[in-house]
């Protein structure tokens, strides 16, 4: 019989109680004590066992597939997995593959119903003993914040850790210096803090180009003056300070005057009427609207997402003027929807198409649905890792701002196929009809709130590539009845637009 072998110890394990040598030997010696036992190929992996996305394990299943071996041998069932889910998930890939399983010091025989009941309860404590690691893990970590020492995590920029303590970088620490300097004046933010440092060379520890998140991250953190921040309490640090107290408090008014900061930033998504529909034409990025405060007053533009991020460094197409491009666009609409003979044939075709569409409506809205369904899981997953100290905000806030994006999208989306599902599949228009919808449009125009006119927007275009101070809308066309656009309605294709 062909045996193969694996091993694993886990990086976040503090003590190892068996080195991935120790564990080959006695799984060697385990082997030639069997008779008719060969030994074959050998796979081991430096990572937790929360996981299955472990690369020699991984490989060692599809070798399982190819018939490569006919037994897959462990020091223990923990090695293999640290959950259960995760053991009758290996478990049933290696019963489909006719490889057998088992374990040096657990000997149980998984041919058999009672042994995979042993070796599935020996999953339930591995799972247990994980759990519990988890907590001892995150109330040392609380306890060694409390006495102002490094509780580990990521290694802010500007340190190092020298015997557990966190020691100043010199190079890194008057990079430091000189974004809390940029910040303390209050004449730059965090965005031309950011873009300052790409134009100047620097790049993070990682050699990334500089964000402003980044940016605000280092402006918030409390580690550069000396002090331990942990699960929101803040404590007195045994490091050294990078910046003194004084010019991290001006940072942090500074922050609290410009809305940088998070205790008093509002949402302000309904501000840009434009929102979610614009997308850049050099990197088809969308625009994400931003603001630049002046002496007297506030500068509202739309700037492609990648040079909003990282600057001329991430895309060089032009910020657009949010005041000008909206205005623009909402009168662009009303002109377009004034074309009474384009609307008729219009609504003519979408109702033959509605009729026909019900069903995939019906079957996308399902799917849209589960997608929220994943997404909001996604997000408390997150959450839930970042509250148990598993992983740090700077590691899954960007991943977190993205599902947020496109869960909004999603529910956007949902509603618009919930309203599909309610369209009348034949409809009348008339010159009174449109002349009313005209009329509803040019109020909203003049005198709706942007949260109105967002929502005009998104039902007068599909989407609008930006090109310079060109715009391509692309324009939906209105259904009767409900005043509202038809999803099922074909899109007009795209016609250029100056602004």
């Amino acid at each position: 019989m062909r045996v193969a072998t694996y091993t694993r110890i886990s990086t976040d394990e503090e003590n190892q109680p068996y080195s991935l040598g120790a564990q080959d030997d006695r799984l060697g010696a385990y082997i030639r004590s069997q008779d008719g036992w060969e030994p074959g190929l050998r796979y081991s992996d430096q990572m937790t066992g929360s996981t299955l996305e472990r690369p020699d394990l991984q490989r060692a299943l599809a070798d399982a597939r190819a018939g490569r071996f006919d037994l897959l041998l462990v020091y223990r069932v923990d090695r293999l997995a640290r959950s259960v889910r995760g053991l009758a998930q290996i478990l049933d890939e290696l019963d489909q593959a006719r490889v057998l399983f088992r374990s040096a010091t657990e000997p149980f025989d998984t041919g058999s119903a009672a042994g995979r009941m042993m070796v599935q309860m020996l999953g339930v404590f591995a799972e247990f003993e994980r759990a519990t690691l988890i907590d001892r893990v995150v109330a040392g970590m609380e306890r060694k914040a409390a006495r102002g020492e490094w509780h580990g995590g990521k290694l802010p920029f500007g340190y190092a850790v020298d015997a557990g303590a966190l020691v100043p970088v010199e190079a890194e620490a008057a990079l430091v210096n000189k974004i809390f300097d940029l910040c303390k004046g209050g004449e730059m933010g965090a965005r031309s803090i950011a873009m300052l440092l790409n134009d100047h060379g620097h790049r993070t520890r990682t050699g990334r180009p500089w964000g402003h998140k980044t940016v605000l991250d280092m402006l918030r953190n409390p580690i550069y003056v000396g002090d331990v921040a942990f699960r929101g309490a803040v404590h007195a640090g045994g490091h050294a300070g990078i910046v003194s107290r004084e010019t991290y408090e001006a940072c942090k008014a500074v922050l609290t005057e410009r809305g940088e900061d998070h205790s008093v930033r509002s949402d302000t998504s309904s501000e840009y009427e434009m929102a979610g529909l614009m997308r850049c034409k050099k990197c088809r990025r969308r625009l994400v609207g931003a603001a630049a405060h002046g002496r007297l007053y506030r500068y509202r533009y739309y700037v492609c997402h990648d040079r909003h991020a990282y600057g001329r460094h991430g895309c060089t197409a032009p910020r657009q003027a949010a005041e000008r491009l909206d205005a623009t666009m909402l009168r662009a609409g009303l002109k377009q929807f004034e074309k009474a003979d384009g609307i008729r044939e219009a609504l003519r075709r979408s109702a033959e198409k509605r009729a026909a569409g019900q069903p995939k409506v019906a079957q996308e809205l399902a799917a849209v649905t589960a997608d929220i369904t994943r997404a909001e899981g996604a997000i408390k997953r997150y959450q839930l890792a970042f509250e148990a100290g598993e992983i740090e905000a700077q590691d899954c806030g960007a991943r977190l701002q993205e599902l947020g994006i496109q869960v909004r999208d999603l529910r956007a989306r949902e509603a618009e196929l919930d309203l599909a599902m309610t369209y009348q599949t034949e409809v009348e228009v008339t010159d009174e009809l449109i002349a009313e919808f005209h009329d509803e449009i040019l109020e909203t125009i003049e005198n709706g709130t942007p949260a109105q006119k967002k929502a005009l927007n998104r039902r007068m275009f599909v989407e609008v590539i930006v090109d310079g101070k060109v715009a391509y809308p692309k324009y939906r066309v209105p259904t009767a009845g409900v005043r509202i656009v038809g999803t099922l309605v074909e899109p007009r294709g795209f016609e250029p637009l100056t602004f």
